[in-house]
């Protein structure tokens, strides 16, 4: 604490210079806890987003891959009626 005075008002008369500095540094501590805790708040916020952007974005592909799939498999199964049509008149 070089070159900070402390305030008489907050310095109790029985806590020493070295006790003062102690408790300086709890309070910056507790200061930088509380940011941190503000950070990692932020931070928990944001992969819930990024995941369901990426769900999302998944479940369009998925449905996408759906309907490609139910459109060829009724191709199949028309190709397949066509070609047994075919054989049942020949």
């Amino acid at each position: 604490m070089e070159g900070q005075t402390p305030n008489p008002l907050l310095l109790p008369p029985d806590v020493t210079p070295l006790e003062q500095e102690v408790l300086d540094e709890y309070e910056r501590l507790a200061e930088n806890m509380k940011k941190l805790a503000t950070v990692l708040d932020a931070m928990a916020g944001q992969p819930t987003t990024e995941i369901l952007d990426g769900l999302r974005e998944l479940e369009r592909k998925t449905s996408l891959v759906f309907t490609l799939l139910k459109a060829s498999v009724y191709s199949i199964v028309l190709q397949q009626e066509i070609e047994w049509g075919d054989q049942t008149r020949g």
